[in-house]
Parts: C-alpha cells; structure tokens; sequence
C-alpha cells in the first residue's frame, strides 16, 4: 500500500491531464457531473485547491485557511486550465517534499489540523475526484490507478471498508459519487486526517492503514526511527491494525500512534488501543519503547496524554492494560500513570483507569 507524497501528487495530476486533454474540443461551459461548477470553473477549483494546500503549509497556518484564491485569467480556454492543474500541481508537490517533519497546516477535518501527507492526499483526492466531475460530463473515462485509489483509501478514509468494489468504486461511494452493493449511497462525506497528540516532549502521531501496512511488512511508516526502533510490539500492533482495515473493522481514532520525539522527529516508539471501545465502554491499551528511548519518562508521558484523549470521548468509560508478570517496568509506567492494579487474567497482571 503506497505512502502519499510527491510523487502521488505527481501521479494523480499526469493522469489528469491525460484524460482530460482528450476533450479539449468539448463545451466545458456545461456542468461538472453533480456540482454546481463548470468543467472550467471545477478545473479552477482544482487548482486552487493545490495552491491553497500548499499555502497552508508554506505559511504554517494554525487558525483559518491563508486568505488568498486562485482565479484563471478571463478567456482562459480547456487547455490553458490544464496547464494551470499541471503547474499548481507542481506546486504542492515541491512544497510537500520541502516541508520539514512535524510541521501541520490547519485543517478542519477531524481536528484542525493536517501534516504533508496529509496535505498530498487530499491534494490527490481533489483532482481525481474533480477531474471524474469533469469526465462525466465531457463524456470522458477517468479512471485513475487501481493502486493510487487504494494509497488514497488507505490515508484519508480508515473509516470506509475497502471491500465491495475496486479501489476505485469504493473511493466514489465513499465521496457521495457512487454505489455499492450492500451499502447505502452517501449523501454527505468527511475524509479523515491522522491525529496528532501533544505529550510533553513527544508527539503521538495516528498511523494511518497504509502507513500501518508498510510497519508490518518491515519498513519504516514513513517515519524515522531511533536507533533499535520500530521494535517487535509496533511491527505487530501495525499489522492487526492493517488487517482490522482489511476487514473493513478498523475504526479511526482507535488504533495504533507512533511516538516522535518533537525536538528533533524521531520516532521513539508506539502506543496505541487494542480495538475500539467495547459495549460497557472499556478500551485496551498497549505500548513499547525502543531500548534507546527508555528510561527516560516517554511511556509514562504518552499515556498520560492518551488516556487523557480516550476518557474524553463520550463512548469511554474506562480503560484497561494487561502487563506479563515479571514487567516491572511497565507495571511502574502505568502506576505513574494513574493506573491501579485489578484482578489477573489469564495470568497477566491487570491494571485499570476510570473516568474520575
């Protein structure tokens, strides 16, 4: 499952321009598919989406959206709107790879805010999605890349389970453009952008599906690690959350967060749920430590700020930690945490936090 970057970026809008340059002789004075928009007035929409994003990011925007727009020139025809996607493009491009680690532009969608990658996927989502605006209209197949649909997929919606249809099918069912079978059609639609919790020195950074698929097959998440890092705990805790994706089970929110250590992003480890909360409201929590990164306060600080997040959604009750018997070290991260010892199970020491 492919990471987003530039090089998706870069993807999405060649193939854009490809189809698109197939009806530059057609009327794109008519509607765009089922917008209110033009195809000229969806293919600047497009382009300013780029810019925008990139301005987003260039100009570390914390509170609103930078306040500038993207207009064409009056009388700009089919082509000249194709070269401007093109270079607009390009300008997300160069500053998503120029972007230093850490860095988050506003965004509302889930929490306000959204890293590079972000960024670059959404970026994706605009023009394949807006360039199928345009292709229905003009008559025009736009099917992009069974591979770069599921790259989208698998970083923007966690929540839609990627089973029913092509990757392609199921990205217009989840954006209120198609169906499928067994599934009500949408009629409104929020992509999802990864977390990012604040935990003293670190920051606990979400692990979307795909970046989750690439931990358990041995590479890095997209992350830079410490020395002795990702150890075994994250690899596996990644590949159930890929497989809970898989299945169409896995819920945003609820799965795996890398740790990184802000002052200089490195990731010094993982921290995460076992699943979502069950009916009386439990959730399972679960961490590790590079053996570079420990003894240094980081665990016991990223849960604070976990637990701190998870028993402020109305559906948390409490939550619940399991610790081998001879795990001191753990035991003492969760006492400092505010946990407190509860009855075994299944021979493991069994600790508890409850809403206070």
């Amino acid at each position: 499952m492919l990471l987003m970057g530039g090089d998706r970026i870069d993807e999405a809008v060649a193939h854009a321009a490809r189809v698109l340059r197939t009806a530059v002789d057609r009327d794109w004075d008519v509607k765009a598919g089922g917008l209110d928009w033009s195809c000229l007035e969806t293919a600047e929409h497009i382009a300013g989406d780029f810019v925008a994003y990139a301005g987003q990011l260039t100009g570390r925007a914390t509170d609103g959206w930078v306040p500038f727009e993207v207009t064409l020139d009056e009388g700009t025809g089919p082509e000249g709107a194709i070269q401007v996607i093109e270079a607009t493009g390009r300008l997300l491009t160069a500053t998503v790879r120029t972007t230093p680690r850490g860095v988050r532009g506003f965004h509302p969608y889930p929490s306000g805010s959204a890293d590079a990658t972000g960024f670059a996927a959404m970026g994706v989502t605009e023009v394949l999605l807006h360039t199928y605006d345009i292709c229905e209209a003009l008559g025009v197949d736009a099917e992009p890349p069974a591979e770069l649909c599921g790259a989208v997929l698998g970083h923007l919606f966690p929540h839609v389970p990627p089973t029913g249809g092509t990757p392609w099918q199921v990205l217009l069912w989840a954006t209120g453009r198609g169906e499928l079978p067994g599934r009500a059609r949408l009629s409104s639609w929020r992509w999802h952008n990864s977390l990012s919790l604040p935990a003293g020195p670190l920051a606990l950074r979400e692990v979307s599906p795909a970046a989750a698929a690439d931990l358990a097959a041995g590479g890095t998440g997209g992350l830079t690690w410490v020395e002795g890092g990702p150890f075994d705990g994250t690899r596996g805790a990644s590949g159930k959350l890929a497989k809970a994706y898989a299945d169409g089970v896995h819920r945003p929110g609820w799965g795996v967060y890398a740790l990184v250590r802000t002052e200089d992003e490195l990731a010094v480890g993982a921290m995460g749920f076992h699943g979502p909360p069950d009916d009386e409201g439990c959730v399972e929590v679960g961490y590790d430590l590079a053996e570079a990164a420990r003894g240094r306060g980081y665990a016991t600080t990223a849960l604070r700020s976990l637990a701190e997040w998870a028993l402020s959604r109305p559906e948390v009750t409490s939550l619940l930690a399991r610790v081998d018997p001879g795990n001191t070290a753990s035991e003492a991260v969760l006492a400092r945490a505010g946990f407190t010892r509860l009855p075994d199970r299944d021979d493991t020491h069994v600790f508890g936090l409850r809403q206070s």
